[in-house]
């Protein structure tokens, strides 16, 4: 089979090379899958540079989540699973023709849901829907904060929480971004010419934020927390802040001297919390959990309650032009590599 393999850390161009390995050993309790697409996620640009640290070294093949047939089962898995399109998030050896994961974090798909909307359901919907409403209950009427709204997680975000009722802020890079989201209801401010502490508090007056879902790190932790209030959540699920930065371990320095000191009674004085998600590990402890999020999202996609947006689709030779416009910033929604 064929796998894209991350030979080096640095830029797109120079890190990656496609191989013909042998196909994955399939283990108790496992599903095989032939590859139809694989998804891109920010934690691979942060992958490929060296800046995600559950990664292994290179070569080693990334890749989070794949959408595909099934074509052979391990030991206490039901044949029955055989031939059956899916969506599944993998612990990386995502971008290959061929994955095995475990059955209990995969999810079976109808023929009205589209193989690239499947994807992003398998990673992004899945981190919106556990932040949102399965680690804690967004509600509605609540004021929230969702950063970098037009990637993947964001617009997902959007969606589910216009179907709970809140009222949503977000941060984008550009003001075509913000007009594209002004027509659906959110008020969004151009992080790139706007502070945007200082926007959403002029809107908010003397209410605060309930709840923040913030990809970004450094600096924007300190101002979200300031506009929370009390009973106020943080959902901290990454630190792309981190890659806009000169390199070394001063860079990394100074994204937590940004982000500040936690001191746990003030959280406790201020009845606000900080719960951080990565995906990753829950799949590692709690495959379970994956797929009900998984079959909860088919259903709710199969009624019309939520559309993924694509935001490109790549041949998966063309895996350093994904990279490259992941990376720029540029894209809405999820960035797809076809097999």
């Amino acid at each position: 089979m064929k796998a894209i393999y991350l030979t080096k850390f640095g830029k797109a161009h120079e890190a990656f090379e496609i191989r013909e390995v042998a196909d994955p050993i399939l283990g108790e309790g496992e599903v095989c899958v032939k590859v139809e697409v694989s998804g891109l996620n920010f934690a691979d640009v942060l992958g490929r540079k060296g800046l995600y640290p559950a990664l292994p070294a290179p070569p080693v093949v990334m890749g989070y989540d794949v959408v595909g047939m099934v074509e052979a089962v391990g030991e206490g898995v039901s044949s029955n699973w055989i031939g059956k399109r899916v969506a599944c998030l993998t612990r990386f050896g995502g971008y290959a023709e061929k994955v095995c994961t475990a059955v209990t974090g995969i999810s079976e798909l109808p023929d009205s849901i589209p193989s690239n909307e499947a994807c992003a359901l398998a990673t992004q919907y899945v981190t919106a829907l556990y932040m949102c409403d399965f680690l804690q209950q967004t509600k509605k009427g609540e004021r929230v904060l969702i950063h970098a709204a037009a990637g993947g997680v964001g617009t997902a975000l959007i969606q589910l929480l216009k179907e709970k009722g809140c009222e949503i802020f977000a941060t984008v890079g550009s003001d075509e971004k913000v007009n594209v989201l002004a027509k659906q209801g959110v008020t969004a401010v151009n992080y790139n010419s706007h502070d945007y502490e200082i926007e959403i508090r002029k809107h908010l007056g003397t209410a605060n934020l309930d709840v923040t879902f913030n990809s970004i790190g450094g600096k924007t932790f300190k101002k979200d927390m300031r506009l929370l209030g009390a009973g106020g959540r943080l959902m901290l699920f990454g630190f792309s802040d981190r890659t806009s930065k000169w390199g070394g371990k001063l860079a990394t320095l100074k994204l937590v001297l940004d982000m500040g000191r936690l001191i746990p009674l003030l959280l406790l004085g201020k009845s606000q919390s900080v719960l951080g998600v990565n995906m990753l590990k829950v799949a590692d402890d709690h495959p379970e959990i994956i797929g009900t999020l998984l079959n909860q999202l088919v259903q709710m996609h199969s009624l019309g309650k939520i559309k993924p947006i694509i935001g490109g689709e790549y041949s998966f030779a063309e895996i350093a032009k994904a990279h490259q416009f992941l990376e720029s910033r540029q894209s809405s929604g999820k960035i797809i590599l076809k097999w």
